[in-house]
């Protein structure tokens, strides 16, 4: 791993721990009991959003030929992989684990802060990160944009007309 790609853990780092456990250990007014299911589902829901992240972050490293840091963007467009299915699987990888560490931990504030995190990005990549990406890698980019959802999932991984999936 280089300096780049241990400085992108940061964000990760800082959205799915530090926030949390400033927000277990400082505001416990809104505890909500958690029972057995509620630490299996929650478990079950942080690992499934960690190997989302774990799949997104490799393709962006491998494919892309970057990171997930805006300050080290990738230099090639990943459609491929979850990519093809979603645009910002990475952001819903995330929000599970969240979700996960909510249910865990019998927390609303980690509930609120994963809904926070969710409209955060939501607008941080429809104003700011899709207008960049538009203006880096152009056509290419308003074909996938238009084909893929930026949530919801589609059915049937998009490729585009004659391009093998990667």
């Amino acid at each position: 791993m280089n300096s780049k790609q241990s400085q992108a853990l940061i964000l990760p780092f800082l959205a799915l721990i530090a926030i949390p456990a400033f927000l277990l250990f400082n505001f416990r007014t809104m505890r909500f009991e958690v029972f057995f299911f509620d630490i299996f589902l929650g478990s079950v829901l942080c690992l499934a959003g960690l190997a989302i992240l774990a799949v997104t972050t490799n393709a962006l490293h491998k494919i892309g030929e970057g990171t997930i840091a805006p300050w080290d963007p990738t230099l090639n467009l990943v459609t491929s992989g979850l990519y093809a299915y979603v645009r910002n699987p990475m952001i819903g990888g995330a929000t599970l684990v969240l979700a996960g560490e909510a249910m865990i931990f019998g927390s609303a504030e980690i509930l609120v802060w994963s809904f926070f995190f969710f409209i955060l990005n939501s607008f941080y990549f429809k104003f700011i990160e899709e207008p960049a990406l538009e203006e880096r890698f152009g056509e290419k980019y308003r074909d996938y944009k238009k084909n893929v959802p930026m949530w919801a999932p589609r059915k049937e991984p998009w490729k585009k007309d004659g391009e093998a999936e990667k």
